[in-house]
């Protein structure tokens, strides 16, 4: 299944994806790109024959996540979506590692399966313009001019839209949430008659640590309607490493370093170095590694440069293998080394290819 898609925002930046609600394309998201792309590269795509999506049949919302997930290439990447969408991003974070997760207006069970499937024979029959009037009621609360949104309705293929009702008849997350390890935020409308107060409820009490935002006078389409609170909640929660910056930065030390390093690090802390050790974790694994301004691989040359630059051989060991998990190949850092040599010296590179040629055959031996 091939997903239509865009990305916008800074390449160097941390990858968000979103996706969007059924009968709506990408553009739901609209008033909370903006903010969004000045620290996120933010990747939106179309359901089946919904925009720019080639239309779909017989397909699950676990369909729809691992075509969402062919579309991503980074390690690590935060998701989110609005009602199926947000369906799809809970599905992506039992399945990839998703750092931060926002599921708006969603939920882990859509109601019982008998009004979808009637939703998607009426669609069959009448088109997906015979749903405008009760969607105006659902999406909006009375008075709101949505219209922008609605006429999106117009251009959906009928079929694919019956195959999401009926994906959405089949869905049921709710045995799966204490899976989900993404720092998460569910956002509610607080007039929304589709994805009810209790959904969000269930979502925020069965994922570990998640929070909750309650919409005041929002529908379903919490993000269209009321743009601006929806918008500084995703934007703060995108923007909280979370424990402080502790929680993230042992997350990014371990997917950089490996558990067993850490695991060894953490084993040999004592009451004397753990202030030291939480430091470090803090400012350097999640203030300075997580910034959006560059990616891991080129954090990664620099890391290497200027270990050669001040002779820290025992942590250019450490992070050549940490390279290599962030996605360098060895003839790229044997390109770093070669760089060293002439703005560093001679002697400096001397000693770090013998360290990472000591390194490289470690890992050949015993695995990284």
């Amino acid at each position: 299944m091939k997903l239509h898609h865009r990305v916008d925002g800074p390449s160097g930046a941390p990858l968000l994806v979103l996706g969007p609600s059924l009968g709506t394309t990408m553009e739901i998201w609209r008033p909370q790109l903006p903010a969004l792309t000045d620290s996120w590269r933010v990747l939106r795509y179309d359901l089946p024959g919904h925009g720019g999506s080639p239309p779909a049949k017989d397909f699950t919302v676990g369909d729809l996540a691992q075509a969402v997930l062919d579309l991503v290439e980074d390690e690590r990447f935060a998701a989110g979506g609005i009602s199926l969408g947000g369906a799809i991003a809970a599905t992506i974070a039992t399945r990839a590692p998703v750092r931060e997760l926002v599921l708006c207006c969603s939920s882990a069970r859509f109601g019982e399966p008998g009004p979808w499937h009637g939703r998607a024979a009426l669609v069959r029959g009448k088109g997906v313009a015979a749903l405008v009037p009760t969607l105006r009621t659902r999406w909006f609360t009375p008075g709101f001019d949505g219209q922008w949104v609605l006429d999106q309705l117009t251009e959906v293929d009928a079929r694919s839209y019956a195959a999401c009702c009926e994906a959405l008849a089949a869905f049921d997350l709710t045995g799966r949430l204490g899976e989900i390890t993404a720092r998460t935020l569910v956002i509610a409308g607080a007039e929304d008659p589709a994805t009810p107060l209790d959904h969000a409820l269930t979502l925020a009490g069965g994922i570990p640590g998640a929070s909750l935002t309650v919409v005041p006078h929002a529908s379903h389409l919490a993000n269209v309607e009321r743009p601006e609170p929806v918008t500084q909640a995703i934007a703060a929660h995108l923007a909280d490493s979370g424990g402080g910056g502790l929680e993230a930065g042992m997350r990014t030390r371990r997917e950089v370093l490996g558990d067993a390093h850490v695991d060894r690090a953490v084993a040999a802390t004592t009451d004397f170095t753990r202030d030291f050790q939480e430091l470090i974790t803090r400012y350097a694994w999640d203030e300075i590694w997580n910034r959006p301004g560059l990616d891991r691989r080129t954090r990664s040359c620099v890391t290497l440069t200027a270990l050669v630059a001040r002779g820290q051989l025992e942590e250019l060991a450490m992070h050549v293998r940490a390279a290599l998990r962030n996605g360098l190949t060895r003839d790229e850092i044997k390109e770093v080394l070669l760089q060293t040599a002439v703005y560093c010296g001679v002697p400096a590179a001397n000693a770090a290819f013998a360290v990472a040629r000591r390194t490289l055959a470690d890992i050949d031996a015993n695995g990284l």
